[in-house]
């Protein structure tokens, strides 16, 4: 039947891109670095928590519900690597375990590392952050997108390599920001990384960036920013603003009628900017006057580097803090370790030699077996054959006697037949 009505239009709104476009965007989305935050061990209950906050602070790209195996604690760098690392496309690992004295923390690039071994000297959960501060910032939604890095006193071309390294490295751990696309609501939070030279210790800070509109009375930018605050005992909202009522009395305070509202709170002037796009929260629109603060959220944590490996923690000590050796001893140890791998894998040929001759051996004698139960079921198949056959051979003989029995009783009976036929006629 045919449609009735006009005919359809089609209303196609997309554009099919070519293929230069989307191999750009397929690199791209493959060169978005991922970690992965393991504990290895049993740790105590503030550790486990700690993984928890540092997992919220490399999203998006982390596997925030991670689960560790209690059977599977003990796993190397270089397992994880090969068995869940490259299988989900992780190019970073942080895994933290703890001892009697001390909390370290080992940072691994997949798959050929280098690995970077730190000691946790002291840190602060995300719990504790808030605990101490006046005003918690709510942290609902700004996860979605991933921090600002910024590293401090990292030095410049002329540092040392082992903290070249980990600058490089703490910046490839979140994606690159291209600031001629980027859009100012997905930036909501920022990573700090602060080295301080004379310690060799790196402080890892977390902040969220908040915009407030300037260029107003506190009191109005605090009723564009909240809720209409509570004036029951204000004749008019103008009295709240000029904080007198119309009897002459003193209107509530700010921290009576919203809550929030606090005249101590300091303005930093030189934090005011123009935003050129909007900005997440009231009043914060394009071409507005607002001061930018930033607001910890943690969690807080102060590392020391105390050793550089090459490859996933099983190469060699490119950088150690806390031994020191000559030219002359690395070369000596370079050549034992040389030695020590050669000798391994001497040792795993030979091993997979055995195992594949004994796995021959096992195939042939399997298979000399197979042939004997052949032969076995070929053989009684020939008995059973050449006894069906003499079983056939002496049937046949009885058939014949037996028909020339009952020939010579036809005999007989014909015989005794003529008698009687005699009898009758004398």
């Amino acid at each position: 039947m045919p449609r009735a009505g006009n005919r359809r239009k089609k209303t196609r709104t997309h554009v099919v891109e070519n293929d230069a476009q989307n191999a750009l965007v397929s690199n791209e989305v493959l060169k978005v670095p991922k970690s992965l935050i393991v504990r290895r061990g049993k740790v105590e209950s503030e550790v486990s928590q700690l993984v928890d906050d540092l997992r919220k602070v490399m999203l998006p790209y982390t596997a925030l519900n991670f689960k560790e195996d209690a059977r599977n604690r003990k796993h190397t760098l270089s397992t994880y690597s090969k068995e869940l690392a490259l299988p989900m496309g992780v190019s970073h690992i942080l895994a933290i375990s703890q001892n009697v004295e001390n909390v370290n923390l080992r940072l691994a690039r997949v798959p050929e590392g280098p690995t970077m071994n730190f000691r946790v000297t002291k840190f602060s959960l995300v719990k504790n952050v808030r605990a101490v501060q006046r005003r918690p910032y709510s942290s609902k939604g700004i996860h979605q997108n991933s921090p600002i890095v910024v590293t401090n006193n990292f030095g410049d071309l002329n540092a040392p390599p082992h903290v070249k390294l980990m600058r490089i490295t703490f910046q490839n751990m979140f994606p690159a920001i291209n600031v001629a696309t980027v859009k100012l609501n997905q930036c909501r939070r920022v990573v700090l990384f602060n080295y301080m030279e004379e310690d060799n210790m790196v402080e890892l800070r977390h902040y969220a960036i908040k915009a407030t509109p300037v260029g107003a009375d506190r009191k109005v930018r605090r009723i564009v920013q909240t809720k209409i605050p509570n004036l029951t005992k204000l004749d008019d909202i103008a009295d709240y603003i000029t904080g007198t009522t119309a009897s002459g009395n003193t209107a509530p305070s700010a921290s009576t009628t919203t809550g929030n509202a606090s005249d101590s709170e300091p303005e930093d002037e030189t934090s005011h900017v123009v935003l050129a796009q909007k900005y997440s929260g009231r009043g914060n629109g394009k071409q507005q006057k607002s001061a930018l603060k930033l607001v910890e959220l943690g969690p807080r944590m102060s590392i020391k580097l105390l050793k550089v490996e090459r490859g996933m923690g099983q190469g060699d000590v490119m950088y150690h803090a806390l031994i020191k050796k000559t030219p002359e001893e690395v070369r000596e140890l370079k050549e034992r370790k040389e030695k020590e791998m050669q000798l391994k894998t001497q040792r795993r040929v030979t091993q997979e030699g055995n195992v594949d001759r004994k796995r021959q051996a096992k195939e042939e004698k399997l298979a000399r077996k197979r042939q004997r139960r052949e032969e076995h079921q070929e053989a009684a198949m020939d008995a059973l054959r050449k006894g069906t056959a003499s079983n056939s051979g002496s049937d046949n003989s009885d058939d014949a006697s037996g028909s020339e029995g009952s020939s010579n009783a036809d005999s007989d009976d014909s015989s005794n037949n003529d008698d009687d036929e005699s009898d009758d006629s004398s």
